[in-house]
């Protein structure tokens, strides 16, 4: 199969580095400036009464932080591979959505969104979804912090007493769900 025109253009730039200097730099550089505009770390002054951010050290301080992250090839490789994951699990929950708000009754204008407790749910899942690309991106040397854990627990999978406390905790939570009852309409409000 012949290599198209963009697929050249993107090996071409994989070549002179902006794959690996120059979108890492702009990645983190972007995230910094914004972290420290929005906390307002450094302080503020005022100039004819209007409140400012001091632009000039958020932006050395941000342009330092992604020189040095740029200048560590083992952060690069992190950056890039969480960033990777990070999309992969964005999209997969914008498919999630668009199936469930495929078969969801929609009612008014407002749209599809997930309330209460499936809400909660779905923020968990997406928590610990980043904290596993997070700990699968850091190695400690020739396994990932995700495989440590892994191995950690795997070292618990024959173990009786432990399977014996997770049993107990199932079913003390089945029973907690079927006993819990109605709440009053005065207790809903």
């Amino acid at each position: 199969m012949a290599e198209s025109a963009f697929r050249g253009t993107f090996s071409f730039l994989e070549k002179i580095g902006v794959l690996d200097v120059v979108l890492p730099f702009l990645l983190v550089f972007t995230i910094m400036f914004a972290i420290l505009e929005k906390t307002r770390v450094f302080g503020t002054e005022v100039v004819e009464g209007k409140t400012y951010t001091k632009k000039n050290l958020n932006s050395l301080a941000a342009f330092v932080v992604a020189f040095l992250t740029v200048a560590s090839s083992r952060l690069v490789e992190a950056l890039t591979q969480i960033s990777a994951n990070v999309v992969v699990l964005l999209l997969a929950s914008v498919f999630f959505l668009m199936l469930v708000g495929s078969f969801h009754h929609q009612a008014d204008d407002k749209g599809f969104a997930l309330e209460g407790a499936w809400k909660t749910l779905f923020i968990l899942i997406i928590f610990v979804g980043l904290f596993g690309i997070f700990l699968n991106a850091i190695k400690t040397g020739d396994k990932t912090w995700l495989q440590w854990v892994f191995d950690w627990l795997s070292q618990f999978s024959s173990n009786v007493s432990v399977a014996t406390v997770v049993l107990i905790g199932l079913v003390v939570a089945a029973m907690t769900y079927i006993t819990r009852g109605e709440k009053s309409p005065a207790a809903k409000t």
